[in-house]
């Protein structure tokens, strides 16, 4: 495995061009973000915040301005609603466990919909086995939740309902607010949880406004480091810890402070949110300019998701006819696009994204799938590139098993 894959990055010698769409996985980190972590790794603040010695409170000082600048992006009445912990899995997992057992002795019906990331899915999946209900709300052919099935489903058992604001695969930005509207009018004291990984720099995402009781942020999604995410709770919302250690400045997560991880997460916050409506706009040119040259230069494609505002400014993910989609990826890698087939989660099992089945495409269609997202540090001459490597990609691969035919 170690040989195949030392010759498939030799293949890659000699690219002039390279561009990395494939941020639903990992993201390139500015090097402004770079340069703000280096210190706390050496120079100053790499004690632990709860001691008292001057490395200890310069390390806390770091973690509570980071902390205050993220409350500020968020709306967020006090910093102390800023928990952070080390990734958007770790944080949906706190978020889920910690409300549902806290929540236990008034009710045990969980809601979701089909389409949440599987760091939602599976951890409802165990929750059902610890005697929870965990009820799914289907979606529409573009990925929208039902919110007739969601109003007939919550009812007092219901202690805790968490929907995406933005789909991770498809982009749709979901009416959250409407949803949570539906929840607390039925029963006010469930919990309302939201993963805005996907909303978060991208959309309009303030907590006050949408009332919300917890909401997930990723930090690689904004061109963050890895390793390092947040859990917003509403004060006055309770959950329990799920993990137990030594309790720092973070009462919901054990364990020493990642200092330098999350002055990373503040800084890649002030580059989203320094001029966040040209950013926004810059990602719509950028994925308009992708779907409309794919759509218009091949034939047999589908656009999985919708189309202009109702889709998150970065996300394009289009299904191509009888083309294998981790095929393609390997032809676009070796031409210097790079791209991922289907769902993050599940690529590695080949099994067909549970998000595209959810609304209603064939496995064939599923297995055929390239998610691609574009970032404000993306240029029109990358998606250039990218559209002059993908219809030569798609016509190789199709060309191995019959004729082809292009616009």
């Amino acid at each position: 495995m170690f040989e195949h894959v030392k010759d498939l990055l030799k293949a890659h010698e000699g690219l002039k061009h390279e561009v990395y769409l494939d941020i639903e996985n990992s993201s390139m980190v500015p090097k402004e973000v770079v340069e703000a972590m280096l210190p706390y790794f050496s120079q100053y603040a790499y004690g632990n915040p709860t001691l008292t010695h001057k490395p200890g409170w310069e390390a806390f000082e770091a973690i509570m301005e980071s902390s205050q600048k993220i409350a500020k992006f968020l709306g967020c009445k006090v910093i102390e609603e800023v928990n952070f912990a080390p990734g958007e899995t770790e944080v949906n997992n706190l978020a889920l466990m910690g409300a549902a057992f806290t929540m236990k002795g008034k009710g045990k019906k969980i809601v979701v919909s089909e389409i949440e990331p599987l760091s939602v899915l599976h951890v409802t999946d165990l929750l059902s086995k610890y005697g929870f209900t965990v009820v799914k709300i289907p979606v529409d052919g573009e990925g929208f939740i039902n919110l007739e099935k969601l109003a007939d489903v919550v009812d007092k058992e219901t202690i805790l309902v968490s929907l995406s604001a933005v789909n991770h695969e498809i982009g749709t930005i979901e009416p959250i607010k409407e949803a949570l509207e539906i929840v607390k009018d039925e029963n006010p004291e469930a919990i309302f949880h939201t993963d805005a990984s996907d909303a978060y720099g991208k959309i309009p995402f303030n907590v006050q406004d949408l009332n919300v009781d917890l909401a997930t942020l990723s930090s690689y999604k904004i061109l963050g480091p890895r390793g390092i995410g947040v859990l917003y709770v509403k004060e006055g919302v309770k959950i329990n810890r799920i993990l137990e250690g030594q309790i720092g400045t973070q009462k919901l997560w054990p364990g020493v402070e990642n200092t330098p991880l999350i002055v990373g997460f503040a800084k890649a916050s002030e580059l989203a949110f320094k001029d966040f409506e040209g950013n926004v706009r810059h990602m719509q040119r950028l994925r308009d300019k992708l779907i409309d040259g794919i759509t218009g230069k091949i034939v047999d494609v589908r656009l999985n998701g919708p189309k202009g505002d109702k889709r998150a400014p970065d996300n394009v993910n289009i299904s191509f006819l009888r083309c294998e989609g981790e095929a393609l990826t390997i032809e676009l890698s070796l031409n210097g696009v790079y791209v991922s087939s289907g769902s993050a989660c599940t690529r590695r099992l080949l099994q067909p994204s549970h998000v595209l089945v959810a609304i209603g495409r064939k496995f064939s269609e599923a297995h055929g799938s390239i998610l691609m997202k574009v970032t404000r540090c993306h240029t029109e001459e990358d998606i250039n590139y990218v559209l002059e490597v993908i219809p030569k990609a798609v016509e190789r691969i199709r060309g191995i098993t019959g004729s082809v035919e292009m616009k």
